[in-house]
């Protein structure tokens, strides 16, 4: 499974409806689950971007349809950014490009 940090920003749609957040972060968590990807956590947060979450999926055919699939409901706009632990990142580091 392959990690990625998704980063996103209420539109004014989303804002508008903001009390529903948490029923939509289930919603997309079930249909994560449906194509074999994970929601780790999601944490809502104020500053540049209003929240995060960690999804683990099998590549990034699914983690980018499940990004393409959040942001057509228009709610809110996503950043995505692959994300590699402690031994991955070793791994990455012992084994320069050339």
């Amino acid at each position: 499974m392959e990690r990625y940090l998704m980063l996103f920003k209420f539109t004014d749609k989303g804002f508008g409806a903001i009390q529903d957040s948490p029923q939509r972060a289930q919603a997309f968590k079930d249909a994560a689950a449906k194509v074999g990807a994970k929601v780790e956590f999601q944490l809502w947060t104020f500053g540049e971007f209003d929240g995060a979450l960690l999804l683990t999926a099998p590549n990034s055919t699914v983690a980018g349809s499940l990004a393409l699939s959040l942001d057509r409901l228009g709610n809110v706009r996503t950043t995505m950014i692959k994300a590699f632990d402690a031994d991955e990142f070793g791994k990455m580091l012992a084994s320069p490009a050339k």
